[in-house]
């Protein structure tokens, strides 16, 4: 056997934090961290390592071998999302139409961020549930556009320099079916198509998004949903609650809307980039000294700029464990359209009703656009063939080549 080459790799990867401070972080925050947190710091800190076995791979064109060690197939982890991303991508092509879509980002305020925190599972089910509402009923609201839009929310937890940032990103269709006040699609529905580059009014949904949000986090109060700790411990009386709800009611909460999209490619594109992000990359991590860890991050407050942050390995791994979902929490959701009841049959109808307006001459390119990048097949780093065959990895050269 030919010694093994090392796949090409960050300089420095999220698990090898881990790794190397990992103990010392659960020594200290052990007690309060998740069996979520727990189990998806040990997958990192072992992906792609001996310690969940691998294989040798021999290309059949050149004769070179190389170890490669198994995934954790953990979804917070920077190296496992590539392969997962691809599949989605090429079963979320089929549910596009050929209209502009639109983006909208609904972000919860920071002073919910602590009760989040303490309610995971309850708050993000809370976002996902207000963020579609509100574009529903926006949306069906005749004076709007009386249509059913498709909807597509993703969640992210995280804003670029790791801190708490509870968010959904939403894609939503520039059109959809006639509808009534409540939503019902017309029994023979007509396609309502928006404005050319607008969807719906950003106040309006703000306003509806915090009245929709407010009222569900009140109602899991008085059912006892939430759990309140450290100093929100007074809120579990139902006045303190109330008195400490009263400003968010006053705030102007942050619904944005980006410029559309063209068509289905400019989607998927977007899309490939957003649903399977974790909370940081290893490209993003510059260096790992002294028990602190500098990455690049991007100044949204200063004009976008990019710029460097350095913090102890402790306080890294305390903010990117903040971004570990609970266990089963679905955090890619579709509404309305594309909800998993009679989509086949909505999305028929309107492709129906899009041909005879004579709008959908691009049907064609919703397959899979080649702008869109397909799960690459293993190469050889040698010479570049595929004909490569997997082989046994035997245990002397997985104790040897192990570099974790």
């Amino acid at each position: 056997m030919t010694a093994a080459v090392a796949c090409e790799r960050p300089a420095v990867e999220v698990a090898d934090v881990i790794r190397e401070h990992g103990e010392a972080f659960r020594a200290k925050w052990g007690g309060i961290l998740g069996r979520t947190q727990k189990q998806a710091l040990r997958d990192l800190a072992r992906c792609r390592t001996a310690a969940l076995g691998g294989h040798v791979e021999r290309c059949l064109d050149c004769g070179h071998e190389r170890i490669a060690y198994n995934s954790c197939r953990n979804r917070h982890c920077p190296k496992c999302q590539a392969l997962v991303r691809a599949r989605w991508l090429e079963r979320e092509a089929e549910h596009l139409l050929p209209v502009e879509y639109h983006h909208v980002v609904f972000t919860l305020p920071a002073e919910l961020s602590e009760l989040a925190l303490a309610n995971p599972a309850i708050l993000y089910d809370l976002l996902f549930q207000a963020a579609a509402a509100t574009l529903r009923a926006v949306a069906a609201n005749p004076k709007r556009l009386g249509a059913q839009v498709g909807v597509l929310l993703v969640l992210h937890t995280w804003g670029q320099n790791l801190h708490h940032h509870p968010h959904v990103h939403g894609v939503v269709s520039g059109g959809g079916l006639s509808c009534n006040a409540q939503g019902v699609v017309d029994a023979s529905p007509r396609w309502v198509a928006c404005r050319p580059g607008f969807f719906l009014p950003v106040r309006v949904l703000s306003r509806v998004f915090r009245g929709k949000f407010l009222d569900g986090l009140r109602q899991a109060h008085h059912a006892g949903k939430l759990v309140f700790r450290g100093r929100l411990a007074p809120c579990a009386n139902r006045n303190a609650f109330a008195r400490w709800l009263a400003p968010l009611y006053a705030k102007e909460w942050v619904v944005y809307a980006k410029p559309p999209f063209g068509g289905p490619e400019q989607v998927l594109k977007y899309l490939a980039r957003y649903t399977h992000r974790v909370a940081i990359s290893n490209q993003r991590l510059v260096k790992l000294e002294d028990g602190r860890v500098t990455f690049r991050y991007k100044d949204y407050a200063d004009d976008h700029r990019h710029k460097t942050l350095t913090l102890s390995a402790e306080e890294f791994l305390r903010r990117f464990v903040q971004h570990v979902l609970p266990k089963g929490f679905v955090k890619i959701r579709h509404y309305g359209l594309l909800a998993n009841r009679q989509r086949q049959e909505k999305l028929t109808q309107c492709r129906r009703l899009l041909l005879r307006a004579g709008v959908a001459a691009r049907l064609q390119e919703v397959g899979r656009p080649p702008a869109i990048e397909p799960a690459r097949d293993r190469r050889c780093p040698h010479c570049g063939g595929q004909h490569c065959v997997r082989l046994p990895l035997p245990p002397t050269a997985a104790a040897a080549a192990d570099t974790s």
